[in-house]
């Protein structure tokens, strides 16, 4: 089954807005899912303001960034925030806070590090990523519920889980395909 989603990197006076997420406790730009009758750009408004509180408004596509291995694929806009108040979404954002473009934190999930510094840079739509996102060995890459399982399972911090089973980067790397 392949997952396309849709997410923001939301940039203010060389700042850029992340939301540390609940089920694993790491910085991440804000997106998700793309219900269905919507747009991919109505998804991305959507998620922003259901994540952070925020309105935004879009001023370009950066590009698609997909891990083949997830089957994830994710089309990533640049926008700027318009309206409304930083509040984090319960039960799936513990944390919202803009962070400077030259100093963001290090336990952001790593394959996000590229769109942001292609929406710093000026990269518009022209920006086709494959980033080899390793998935945890003897896991469904589909099943959601048995990663959560997991990481409830393993009893270690959520972070620590993100990253020895979830931040790890294959022999691939990332590679700019366009």
């Amino acid at each position: 089954m392949v997952n396309v989603g849709a997410a923001i990197v939301v940039l203010s006076d060389r700042q850029v807005l992340l939301v540390k997420r609940e089920d694993f406790e790491v910085w991440a730009i804000p997106g998700g899912a793309i219900d269905p009758g919507e747009s991919v750009s109505d998804a991305a408004i959507r998620e922003t303001r259901e994540e952070t509180g925020l309105d935004v408004q879009l001023t370009n596509l950066v590009g698609i960034y997909s891990r083949p291995k997830w089957g994830a694929h994710v089309i990533i806009f640049a926008a700027q925030p318009i309206g409304g108040t930083t509040r984090p979404q319960a039960g799936e954002v513990v944390d919202v806070r803009f962070f400077d473009t030259s100093a963001l934190p290090p336990d952001l999930i790593w394959w996000y590090r590229q769109p942001i510094l292609d929406a710093i840079n000026g990269v518009g739509g022209s920006a086709i990523w494959s980033q080899d996102a390793l998935w945890p060995e003897g896991l469904d890459a589909q099943n959601r519920q048995a990663l959560y399982d997991a990481r409830d399972q393993a009893a270690l911090p959520r972070a620590e889980f993100y990253s020895r089973y979830l931040g790890l980067v294959g022999s691939e790397g990332e590679r700019r395909l366009l």
